[in-house]
Order: structure tokens, then sequence, then C-alpha cells
């Protein structure tokens, strides 16, 4: 892919990017794998890092507003604690908050190290789809159903709070890891795409924050059409979580699971050119 410090990205891109990282931010699916993968197979240039904030923020906005009485009643609790009044969702803003720094403190160490840049190839999103499919098929299908949020553990909070550090590397999907290591704790179906989600504010938050930075420190501007692409985000999220939380009510995660494998098998099959007479090959961006 080619460097895109701001320019103007045709409609086509703008719409596709954000309807991708709108659906697959909160589905268990890998959005950062889809927003390697697709510019890359289109041969359009990286959108740049002013236009993946305002994505970003797109998606941080439509998680708020669908869960925003969870989200003032852990406002509430958070800032109950420094008045003496420890309720439920204090503690659930506390589990929150530190589970959000393994995921902090890993994207440091791979920004510092060099590797974030590194790990961003469409080699790694391919393997990661297909193993962590794997392991998301293991956790919700043998997973227990006996846990909710409301009897979480500190300890718990901080093993979901590891998992999503590892969805850093592209390919393996913040949702899918947080809701994998919530089932394998034992959380409900539901209640983990709940915790996940919830967990998934600060998150996001931080990452826009970062990612705004260093788009300031180096001096690019936020072009016209990354608003329009914010706004698209924050509708097209919306639909995402709306049909997750749909999904985890009433079935397993199985839909998930063999969407990832055929999309990894398929991102290897066009990155080694095993049919290059039938498939466009990704072997120039490998």
């Amino acid at each position: 892919m080619r460097e895109n410090s701001g320019a103007t990205m045709s409609l086509e891109q703008l719409i596709s990017l954000a309807v991708v990282q709108g659906l697959t931010e909160f589905l268990p699916v890998s959005s950062s794998g889809h927003l390697i993968l697709i510019p890359a197979l289109m041969e359009w240039c990286d959108q740049g890092i002013a236009t993946d904030v305002m994505v970003h923020m797109g998606s941080l906005f439509a998680v708020i507003v669908y869960f925003r009485r969870d989200v003032w009643k852990l406002i509430v609790g958070f800032f109950e604690i420094f008045q003496g009044k420890i309720s439920y969702y204090s503690w659930l803003s506390l589990y929150i908050l530190f589970a959000t720094l393994p995921a902090f403190a890993f994207g440091t160490l791979l920004k510092l190290s060099g590797l974030s840049t590194a790990l961003r190839s469409v080699e790694v999103v391919a393997y990661g789809t297909i193993l962590f499919g794997i392991v998301l098929y293991f956790s919700d299908r043998y997973g227990m159903h006996f846990r909710t949020i409301n009897n979480m553990k500190f300890n718990q909070a901080i093993a979901i709070g590891f998992a999503q550090a590892l969805a850093l590397i592209p390919g393996i999907s913040r949702s899918g890891i947080t809701i994998t290591a919530a089932r394998f704790l034992g959380f409900e179906r539901s209640e983990a795409a709940r915790f996940s989600f919830l967990l998934g504010i600060p998150a996001i938050l931080a990452a826009c924050i970062f990612t705004f930075l260093e788009a300031w420190k180096l001096g690019i501007p936020i072009p016209k059409d990354a608003y329009w692409a914010a706004f698209l985000t924050f509708c097209t999220a919306l639909i995402g979580i709306t049909v997750l939380t749909a999904i985890v009510k009433h079935t397993s995660l199985l839909v998930f699971v063999v969407y990832r494998i055929a999309l990894g098998f398929l991102i290897l099959i066009m990155l080694y050119d095993w049919f290059p007479s039938v498939l466009p090959s990704l072997s120039h961006v490998s």
C-alpha cells in the first residue's frame, strides 16, 4: 500500500473504509485486519493516520451511544469511590480501568520497538484471522455459561484485559479475543459480549488520542472527507453492535468462525498465488 498523509480519498474508498470499520470494529472478525487487507486488495493508498483517528472516533461514539446508560452509571460509580460509596458500577469501572492497562503497555512496547509497523502486513492478518478463529470456536463451543458481569472478579477482568492487548496484532480482533477469553472463563455469551463492548471504550479512546497526537506532531491535517467517514462509521458501528448483540442472545458465534477461517485461507491463496488465473494476487504487499 502507498502511504496517504492527507490526500482526498475517492468516494468508493471513503464508503468502503467507513462501512468496514464500523461493522468489523465490534464483530469478532478484526477491523484492523480488514483495514489493511481491503486497501491492499484494491491497490488504494493507505487512508493515513488522520482518517484512521476519525473512523475510530465514529466507532467510539457508537458504542457510547448504544451503552449510554451503562456508560453513565460507570462514570457516576467511579466518582462515587471518592465519596466512599462503593457500588456495583464502582467496582466495574475499576475493573475496566485496570483491564485496559495491559493493552496500553503492550501498545507502547510495539510502538517503541517498531513492531507496530512491521505487523501491519497481509500475511500477519491471514494467519491471525485463521488461528484465533479456531480459538474462538473452542471457547464458544466448550465455554461454560454460568457467570455474569455481576459476579465478575478482579483477576477475571485482568485476564480479559491481557487478552485484549493481543488484539493490537492485526487479524486477531479486539472483540473476538475478549469474548474468547470471557467464554473460557465461563461467562455467558451475551455477558461476554457486553463486557467486551464496555472494555473497548477506553481502549478505543486511547487509540484515538494517541493517533491524533501522532497526526498533530507530524503536522497532518484532518481531511474534510474524514469527517464524513466518521459519521458513516458511527452509523454502521451501531448496526454492528446491534447485530452481534442479537446473535449472542440466540445462537453461537459459529458464523464468525467460519467467516474468519474462510477469509484467512482466501488471503493466503491470493498472497501465495495458488490460483493466479482465477484470483487476484496479493504477493506485492506481502
